[in-house]
């Protein structure tokens, strides 16, 4: 939920700010993954699955499924941003995605054909890091706005 100031004007919660920023970061990154330079390998990418050789920033390899999947992640951010709740529940629920991406990446053989998104080691990693990082986001931009329920 906005608030408004002395003017009128709405401002931002700060979990509504950090729904913002980790959305558009998201988005930066999806486009990023279709620019060849910044994609090493570019020839390379595939639309799924791990035969896709093209490497984001040379270390995170991905493919034009992966890169769809963060450009939706990162719209997702921005519209659920438009409210308190919205922003939350994007960090959490996104958190928790990103560990569950993180386990998957560590179950499944990165040569597999269940490796699909496609993850490497680096994936992983980075899923473990934003998992943990937007649930902290989560719960520590919203601590001490709990709704009070009237009686």
């Amino acid at each position: 939920m906005a608030t408004h100031t002395s003017t009128g004007m709405a401002t931002r919660t700060n979990v509504q700010k950090g729904s913002m920023l980790v959305g558009a970061v998201f988005l930066l990154v999806g486009v990023l993954g279709f620019v060849p330079g910044i994609t090493s390998n570019y020839g390379e990418l595939q639309f799924a699955g791990h035969h896709s050789e093209a490497m984001l920033l040379g270390l995170f390899q991905v493919s034009v499924l992966h890169n769809i999947v963060h450009l939706l992640f990162g719209a997702a951010g921005l519209l659920l941003a438009r409210s308190a709740t919205g922003a939350r529940s994007f960090l959490l629920y996104g958190g928790i995605v990103y560990l569950v991406l993180f386990v998957y990446g560590l179950v499944f053989d990165q040569e597999s054909a269940a490796n699909f998104v496609p993850l490497n080691a680096f994936d992983n990693g980075l899923h473990l890091l934003l998992g943990v990082g937007m649930i902290a986001l989560a719960l520590v931009l919203t601590r001490g706005h709990a709704t009070k329920v009237r009686s």
